[in-house]
Parts: C-alpha cells; structure tokens; sequence
C-alpha cells in the first residue's frame, strides 16, 4: 500500500469546542495514522496526516466537518513528503 502524507489547515469555529481530541479519537479508528493536530490560531487547526491512502481519505474526509460541535468553513490540504519517522497521530501544541 501506498503512504501519502497531507497537512490540513481547518478554519471556522474550530478552537474551543473539542476538535483535536475529536481528532485524535477519530484517528484511533485508524491504527497506522501518524501525525498531530493542533490549535493554529483562534480560527484555525493544523492537522499533519499520514498513513495509507484508505486511512489518510478517511480521516480528511471527517476533517472536512470535524465534531458536531464545530463549524468548517474551509479546510486547505497540501501534499507533504511522507516521513519514515513521524510519531503516531496524537495533539502536539
């Protein structure tokens, strides 16, 4: 399978109402997902994701609405280069 690598930048009311531990729940039900998330600014979460391409499309796919308590206005993917050593999916400050 092959790896693929995205950094996400979420914006709308995203900080404060439980998005990155939304996030990392979420990314639990994805057991090779590597990454972080964390709180960009007011309006924004960062989110790196990494892992296969089945996993990495799940988890930006609930990005794209995050909990039910938030509000997405729009989230920015990048591609990044995958690295063999990135962390298991957790909430970095």
């Amino acid at each position: 399978m092959e790896i693929k690598a995205y950094r996400v930048l979420v914006r709308g009311v995203v900080t404060g109402v439980g998005f990155r531990y939304s996030a990392r729940r979420e990314a639990a039900h994805h057991e090779d997902l590597q990454g972080y998330v964390r709180n960009a600014d007011m309006s924004t979460v960062e989110c790196v994701v990494q892992g296969t391409e089945t996993d990495v499309n799940a988890m930006l796919a609930w990005l794209r609405h995050g909990p039910s308590s938030a509000r997405v206005t729009s989230c920015d993917i990048e591609p990044l280069a995958v690295d063999p050593e990135r962390p298991a999916f957790g909430i970095t400050h």
